[in-house]
């Protein structure tokens, strides 16, 4: 099973136009507080936790680093919940402080 993605530029887009989407960032707190693109902190141990309140009636965009903690959480959501609407931010958040924001604090 496949995961899809979008772009930071496509994220970027999506935000600047006040886009309704929802954005899962699955990294863990330490990292979340050091830099962040705003979305719901739900760790990836947490995730099948936390999927009654991930929504199936719009795009949700999730992420992590670089892109392969957000794919797993993804493809777990899709085989035990049967998602659809789920999105990899490509190159996750060291990504997005390349190409969008620079004053991201990479770590």
């Amino acid at each position: 099973m496949s995961v899809k993605e979008i772009t930071v530029s496509e994220l970027k887009t999506m935000q600047d136009n006040q886009a309704d989407f929802q954005l899962i960032d699955v990294r863990e707190p330490y990292e979340y507080e050091i830099a962040n693109l705003g979305g719901e902190l739900v760790p990836l141990a947490t995730i099948l936790d936390y999927a009654e309140n991930i929504s199936r009636d719009k795009k949700v965009v999730v992420h992590c680093r670089s892109g392969a903690r957000s794919a797993n959480a993804i493809l777990i959501l899709q085989n035990k919940h049967g998602f659809d609407n789920l999105y990899n931010l490509k190159g996750g958040i060291l990504a997005y402080a390349d190409e969008i924001d620079s004053s991201l604090t990479k770590y």
